[in-house]
């Protein structure tokens, strides 16, 4: 089996930069309002290598998306300070606790290169969400690399034990990407107090909407070393509109600002109109996280009744063992047009599949079989 089909997963599997205008509209949701959250949508190439939601954004966001289209011509100035207003409602936090992105990948990036300013170390698990990482240490981050348990959760007193003197920055991804693992509150709770008294700690919700944890948004007010990255691009389906945040003490906000060149500028004015709609549409996510989790077990039972190894997760993914797959894995993905993921670890072949809908993943299954 060829684990690592280059030039395929380059051209099909990791982006779609050669697709054009024409076939990205074949392969989006369809706009209208009936067929949101449709788990019989089968449409090629079938997308499960990015953890994107499926049914695109909720009927409210879309509707703010295109009537706002028309006024792309103007800034997002007042709109900004109303989402960012809007966002601290909804997390019981002040205005002033919270900074816009696009997407939570640029809080991650601000975050990196702030903590670069005074050069050092970051520890991180691995395999993580971690390619923001390398700016970071190309600023002068040296990236102290955790592996993973062996249950394939982030390994904490084994990343406690990584930080160095000069530790500036810790990442945490819970829900971890790519494993889709989940470690407990009272652990994640032990580590950040330890941690967060000598280095900044950098906690990744992106997936968080999935589970019925807690957020450690309320520990920002008294940790000024405590930043929590939030996304839109998730539950909401906005990956491609690129919104995120970062929630942290005011003192905190104000030093990363200083290292984003436009703060909260950085978003279209149709972004941020589709993500104040997004806040007001609750039942679209309560819906779309309950279609996830049906598809995810429906996948999960699937792919463990042909032998192999899954990983139980509480995402929109699920990470699995090749190891043992009789079949050339990415030449069946390839024949079938079905977008997928490398190898993260060699030791065992584990790669990751997003959860698509329910026709999606019932044809994916099909291929592997």
């Amino acid at each position: 089996m060829e684990s690592n089909r280059r030039s395929w997963l380059k051209q099909l599997g990791l982006g779609i930069a050669g697709i054009g205008l024409t076939q990205l509209e074949s392969v989006a949701a369809p706009f209208e309002k009936h067929r949101i959250l449709d788990d019989s949508l089968l449409n090629f190439p079938v997308r499960l290598n990015a953890n994107e939601n499926p049914f695109g954004p909720g009927p409210k966001a879309r509707e703010a998306l295109i009537k706002n289209a028309v006024v792309s011509n103007r800034y997002n100035l007042p709109q900004a300070k109303t989402l960012v207003e809007k966002i601290a409602e909804a997390q019981s936090v002040a205005a002033e606790n919270v900074l816009l992105g696009a997407g939570s990948t640029e809080i991650l990036d601000v975050t990196g290169r702030y903590a670069a300013l005074s050069k050092g170390s970051l520890v991180l698990g691995d395999p993580t969400f971690g390619f923001w990482t390398e700016t970071a240490e190309r600023l002068g981050l040296k990236r102290i690399k955790v592996p993973l348990t062996a249950d394939k959760k982030l390994d904490l007193p084994a990343m406690l034990k990584a930080m160095t003197p000069d530790t500036k920055l810790v990442y945490l991804c819970n829900p971890n990407n790519p494993t889709g693992t989940l470690n407990t509150r009272a652990d994640l709770e032990a580590f950040i107090t330890e941690a967060s008294k000598t280095a900044m700690v950098l906690i990744d919700e992106a997936y968080i909407e999935f589970t019925n944890e807690k957020s450690f948004v309320g520990w920002i007010n008294s940790n000024k070393n405590i930043i929590v990255a939030k996304t839109f691009s998730k539950v909401y389906g906005m990956a491609g509109a690129r919104l995120g945040y970062a929630i942290a003490h005011k003192d905190t906000i104000k030093a990363l600002s200083g290292v984003q060149s436009w703060p909260n500028g950085n978003n279209s004015i149709a972004t941020v109109a589709a993500g104040l709609a997004a806040l007001t549409d609750p039942t679209f996510v309560k819906d779309y996280v309950a279609l996830n989790e049906k598809a995810r077990t429906f996948t999960y039972n699937s792919l463990t009744a042909i032998g192999l190894k899954v990983i139980p997760s509480y995402t929109n993914f699920l990470y699995f063992s090749l190891e043992g797959y009789k079949k050339d894995y990415y030449k069946v993905l390839e024949q079938n047009k079905i977008m997928g993921r490398e190898i993260f670890e060699q030791n065992g072949k584990w790669t990751r599949i997003s959860i698509g809908t329910m026709a999606e993943m019932e044809y994916y299954v099909k291929a592997l079989g």
